[in-house]
């Protein structure tokens, strides 16, 4: 049972509470009227306030509403239900224990994605605009629920900094599921039907829902995912705003809307953002209209070719020469300068302070220039600065040489400004493309990483069964396989354990499917709760598993699967007041030494399986030297 499981059943998930339980209750009874959902709203006056605001925005210029009686009635009553829901969460988190969640901004984001998804709802008739409002505001409560669940473990994944496939990759390997599966819990805790709840869990990556184009699922998670991104406009600074707002206009000509209407649906969302903000005493910041965020900003002044803060070494030993120099380099082209007067001290300080660009006297005292670059060459770290050599020769063979030694450029002495600024700009051009050289290494790195997590997760995904948790059957023959190979090497024992659940096609007739997945799912945890340290366990589809035991003899292998058919027997799944109980038939088989392969392994623990059905199922039956037998049931 992973944590979310754990979670929903101990009640730790956010979850309504109050009034809106009680209407949660109500709403769940077939016999349930008007009258109770109007009687219980009224005694709870914060939340009449808000259905009223909500029955009024929603009349879009009708006749206003004044009575619950009248809003309950226009809203309709499962909007209501999906509304008080959202309500009550806002409420009962909007502070939480979680160091590192900015709840406020949360929320204030939340509820602009919840304007924005009824505007937009409103212009794409796929759902009830008001669902659409409740549906935004929960598109990302996984996370709070993260938070408040397990505030230390969650505030160290908010400090990693990461977002996207990285940030639910870096959920599920510290808390075992992503944001969006905790959403989908509670979604389905507050009622939200599947056909709300599934458009919202793809709302952040909508391409990867596999929806068909066009289709109402394929439509609500773009409204969604536009949405998110018109919150996500809204709460940025306001430098990074006009970088975005191209992005959002050409979503929006997807559903079809021009700039001027799309301009208009986002400052009438900001707008009741603004009123629901005050109402349920969340911050909304006060944003210019969508047509004032369009325009480009003023250009600024060109700043004069410099290059603030790049490192420079100056060694040089003539007093003189070294002042003018070094103020040349501050004043004119901005440079952080350190200087040295021969090459030895000027290597322990390049060590130091790590220069982007060298500037050394050919002739000094201790070591010279020429002695100094090839020392600096020499070393990992010196490689990629720029050297620029001083020189008062300039014969051929002089130069050939310093250029041997690894000098990037040279300029003759007395030092004249016009030639210094020259080689500077040449030195700092070099600078700037290395600096993007390293971003973009920096960004193949990360991207490399992320992909790597997500080849992780997907090999993770096609070798897994989403419903048990088990590995699947490709999974679990490559463990047979290489139990196989071992077996082989080293001759020990090693058997297949088939196990199939008695009468399955009954109890899905029966008790409907999601009882039946329910079955799946426990006899699952009994077959991995028997299985030993080293044994696998797999579905093979259906109502099918196998157990590959290592090191098992016959013997053993038929002790293991009595226990087994013991331990799922005397299980019980509850139903209400009713109980299911269930059986399984197990086939065993042992590797022998005429079986050349794995395969022939699970052909014989099938046929054993075939008998122990045959036999009359809930039982055990060993395949062995081309023979069936059945253990008699007690």
């Amino acid at each position: 049972m992973n944590r979310l499981e754990q979670l929903r059943i101990s009640g730790r998930l956010p979850s309504p509470k109050g009034v809106a339980l009680a209407i949660l209750d109500i709403s769940r009874r077939e016999d349930a009227t008007l009258e109770e959902v109007v009687r219980v709203v009224q005694t709870d006056p914060a939340l009449a306030g808000r259905l009223l605001h909500l029955a009024n925005a929603a009349a879009h210029g009708g006749r206003a509403v004044v009575s619950i009686h009248d809003a309950v009635l226009r809203l309709g009553f499962t909007s209501v239900r999906h509304v008080v829901m959202g309500f009550a969460l806002v409420d009962e988190y909007a502070q939480g224990p979680c160091a590192g969640f900015d709840y406020t901004r949360f929320w204030s984001r939340s509820l602009l994605m919840a304007v924005a998804s009824q505007a937009l709802g409103g212009v794409v008739r796929v759902g009830i605009p008001d669902d659409l409002f409740v549906c935004g505001l929960l598109a990302q409560v996984g996370q709070l629920a993260m938070a408040t669940a397990y505030p230390a473990e969650y505030a160290a994944v908010m400090a990693e900094g990461a977002a996207g496939e990285a940030l639910l990759a870096l959920e599920r390997e510290r808390l075992e599921a992503d944001h969006h599966e905790f959403t989908a819990a509670i979604l389905a805790d507050c009622g939200i039907p599947k056909a709300l709840a599934e458009p919202v869990y793809y709302h952040e990556m909508p391409e990867r829902s596999g929806f068909v184009e066009g289709s109402r699922p394929y439509k609500l998670a773009h409204i969604f995912f536009l949405a998110r991104r018109m919150a996500d406009l809204g709460l940025m600074p306001e430098a990074d705003r006009h970088g975005n707002i191209a992005e959002l206009m050409r979503l929006g000509g997807k559903i079809g809307l021009d700039a001027d209407a799309f301009g208009q649906l986002f400052d009438h969302a900001v707008t009741q953002w603004q009123a629901w903000g005050s109402l349920l005493r969340i911050p909304s910041a006060s944003l210019p209209s969508f047509e004032r965020m369009t325009r480009a900003p003023a250009p600024r002044p060109e700043p004069p070719p410099r290059t603030p803060g790049t490192r420079v070494l100056l060694v040089e030993d003539e007093p003189t020469t070294r002042l003018m120099t070094e103020a040349a380099l501050r004043n004119q082209l901005g440079c952080t300068v350190v200087s040295a007067g021969n090459g030895r001290d000027a290597l322990a300080l390049a060590l130091e302070v790590m220069p982007q660009i060298v500037i050394c006297d050919w002739l000094m005292p201790v070591m010279d220039g020429m002695e100094f670059c090839r020392a600096l060459r020499a070393t990992d770290w010196g490689q990629s600065m720029y050297v620029i050599m001083l020189t008062g020769v300039e014969t051929e063979d002089k130069i050939v040489e310093a250029f041997e030694a690894g000098v990037d450029d040279y300029i003759t002495k007395p030092v004249n400004n016009r030639a210094l600024n020259a080689r500077m700009r040449a030195a700092l051009h070099y600078v700037k493309l290395l600096g993007m050289w390293e971003q973009d290494r920096s960004q193949l790195k990360q991207f490399a990483a992320e992909l790597a997590i997500s080849n992780r997760r997907l090999e993770h995904a096609a070798m897994t069964d989403l419903l048990t948790g088990l590995p699947n059957r490709r999974a679990g023959l490559d463990a047979l396989g290489r139990a196989w190979s071992a077996a082989q090497r080293t001759g020990q024992a090693v058997a297949a354990l088939m196990i199939d659940v008695d009468h399955f096609k009954a109890v899905n007739d029966c008790h409907g499917h999601a009882v039946g997945d329910l079955v799946l799912r426990e006899v699952a945890q009994a077959i991995q709760a028997a299985a030993r340290r080293h044994d696998r366990v797999s579905r093979m589809g259906g109502e099918e598993f196998l157990l590959v035991c290592h090191d098992a003899d016959p013997q053993m292998a038929l002790l293991a699967a009595e226990r087994l058919r013991h331990m799922v027997a005397a299980l019980g799944i509850r139903l209400g007041d009713a109980e299911v109980h269930i059986t399984i038939s197990i086939g065993v088989a042992s590797r022998e030494a005429h079986m050349r392969t794995a395969d022939e392994l699970v052909s014989g623990a099938d046929k054993a399986l075939y008998a122990a059905k045959h036999a009359g199922r809930n039982r055990v039956c060993l395949f062995a030297r081309g023979m069936t037998s059945c253990r008699p049931t007690p």
